[in-house]
């Protein structure tokens, strides 16, 4: 058991979250139960995240796509106010973390995902307020793109859209950034890699491959950004001697 004040401040200190201009608040959004001795986490504060934390009985739920986006309408009515309606009626504090749980050396999802890929990170790169969240580096071994792309099938359990350049048979040196980082695909051919996954696709990215010849691969945005969470939550749970669940609400996007 750890008091909720203390798990915030550890996490905020390890997230380095004041590196980070984001367009939402990184911390405590929801406070709820002083103390926290059991913990969920998933990829996004949803209506069936909360209902799932709240069966599962937890005192805290660990996010990465929060509330409280910049642009957002701000009366709290219809889906804003039923979900903070449940958390504040079960006490569930709601802790989010965006850029900083990207951008994480250890637990974020960019360095989930080499790991999971097994890819040897070179250095960081990309991010519109210059954190540099998103990775580059190479490959295990030089292989197809198509052998990337059933690589990326096989380990995130969902087949990629692969738009191909058409001009790289082999690749051994590449770039990615989870979640909706398509526009950071210019910085990625900048870096001289063979090919760039992300999370989305965007009309024009279309373009772009065709005309730099970087093979480019859409791995899903909630795809890539389940392993951060995850990692962070195992950590905590370790560290403060606490429960853990990770609840994972499928999405296709």
């Amino acid at each position: 058991m750890i008091s909720l004040k203390e798990l915030v401040t550890y996490c905020d200190s390890l997230l380095t979250v004041e590196r980070y201009r984001d367009y939402c608040p990184n911390g405590l959004q929801v406070e709820g139960r002083p103390e926290v001795r059991r913990i969920v986490t998933g990829v996004s504060a949803s209506q069936a995240l909360i209902d799932a934390a709240v069966t599962d009985a937890a005192d805290l739920l660990l996010v990465h796509h929060g509330f409280f986006w910049k642009g957002e309408p701000a009366p709290v009515t219809g889906i804003k106010r039923r979900r903070l309606a449940a958390l504040l009626k079960h006490d569930v504090s709601l802790l989010a973390y965006h850029l900083p749980l990207d951008g994480h050396e250890q637990y974020g999802n960019n360095a989930q995902l080499a790991h999971l890929f097994g890819f040897e990170v070179e250095g960081r790169f990309g991010g519109e307020s210059g954190d540099g969240v998103g990775m580059y580096g190479r490959l295990p071994h030089a292989m197809t793109p198509e052998a990337l792309g059933r690589q990326i099938e096989l380990r995130l359990g969902r087949t990629p859209l692969h738009l191909s350049g058409g001009q790289h048979a082999m690749i051994e040196r590449v770039a990615w950034c989870s979640g909706a980082a398509q526009s950071y695909i210019e910085a990625a051919q900048a870096l001289e890699v063979q090919a760039f996954i992300s999370g989305e696709v965007s009309e024009y990215t279309t373009h772009w491959v065709r005309e730099t010849g970087v093979e480019y691969f859409a791995a899903g945005h909630h795809a890539t950004e389940r392993y951060g969470v995850h990692a962070l939550g195992e950590h905590l749970a370790e560290q403060f001697q606490l429960q853990h669940h990770f609840i994972d609400i499928d999405n296709p996007v």
